[in-house]
């Protein structure tokens, strides 16, 4: 039985605060990524530990302020801005679908992106620091969720995000780990400049 603990009483000073948030989470997405593809390696043995997850790990810098980065990604209408810069719902594929985008501000609400293709909730929201999402493609098996983690810190007068991403099936490190910088990342910097 897997238990998810509390994070543990937050330190006095902002940076340690960072800190603990960061060891946490990694630590939360280092359980997700164990129970999601252990519980397939378990179906063979009741000892079997899976070695094979895949993970992706980024780190973009913008020329903007925290706030602004942040912003970017959690108000519906700013993302739909960087949305557009991507060019990618022109493609037929993308055409098709058809829900708005949507990005509730609380952690355990939900959003929709790029027409309702990537769904998911938030699990934690700090402003201007850090944004943990259940993240997941709408063509992936029903029930099936990744964690992504975007923690904004300073980088020479703009933000870098240091972007980790786990628990997706296996095979889909590359065609990810190219999508966030095509459909996030690029078109991000284009807006924030």
């Amino acid at each position: 039985m897997l238990r998810i603990m509390s994070p543990p009483s937050p330190p006095a000073n902002a940076a340690a605060q960072r800190r603990e948030r960061r060891i946490f989470t990694q630590g939360m997405l280092t359980l997700a990524t164990l129970a999601l593809s252990g519980a397939r390696a378990a179906t063979t043995s009741n000892e079997a530990i899976s070695h094979s997850a895949e993970s992706i790990h980024q780190e973009p810098v913008f020329k903007a302020g925290r706030k602004r980065v942040y912003d970017a990604l959690t108000i519906a209408s700013q993302f739909d801005q960087v949305i557009k810069l991507t060019g990618v719902m022109q493609s037929p594929a993308m055409a098709a679908m058809q829900k708005p985008t949507e990005i509730s501000r609380h952690a355990g609400g939900p959003f929709a992106l790029f027409g309702g293709y990537i769904v998911g909730r938030h699990i934690e929201l700090v402003p201007n620091e850090l944004i943990v999402q259940a993240w997941r493609v709408g063509s992936w098996s029903p029930g099936v969720y990744s964690i992504v983690r975007f923690e904004l810190t300073d980088e020479s007068g703009g933000t870098k995000i240091l972007f980790d991403h786990g628990a997706f099936p296996n095979g889909r490190a590359a065609d990810l780990a190219s999508g966030w910088k095509e459909h996030y990342w690029d078109p991000l910097e284009k807006f924030l400049s």
